[in-house]
């Protein structure tokens, strides 16, 4: 499974590609914010599951999830943030979030989200 990462930290990227090789997935695409998130979606068309940040330069989370769920309605898309507040995690549902995991996070809480998406 090609799994996409979209977050402006290299270091969280980074933790989160390393719990998903320590699943089992090693096929992972990175990106440092929603406009370049859709550059390599769009070099990727075979990647099956999104992990985004909300808070980016040049695109934000949100912005980056509108613009994948215009042009992509089932590709599954996981917001990983430090936005816990309620009302945000309702905004990404509803703009098409697959599932929300607040930061910081373990390896268990991650690989339980994804755990539904893997094949």
């Amino acid at each position: 499974m090609k799994i996409l990462i979209v977050d402006d930290s290299s270091t969280m990227r980074r933790i989160i590609a390393n719990t998903l090789k320590q699943v089992g997935q090693e096929t992972i695409v990175e990106a440092g914010d929603g406009v370049e998130g859709l550059a390599k979606l769009s070099a990727n068309p075979d990647v099956q599951l999104i992990l985004s940040d909300w808070n980016m330069p040049n695109m934000n989370g949100l912005d980056f999830l509108v613009k994948v769920r215009e042009s992509n309605k089932t590709l599954p898309v996981i917001m990983v943030t430090t936005e816990a507040e309620k009302q945000n995690v309702v905004t990404a549902i509803k703009a098409g979030a697959n599932n929300y995991i607040v930061k910081p996070f373990t390896p268990e809480v991650l690989q339980e989200k994804i755990g539904s998406f893997l094949k």
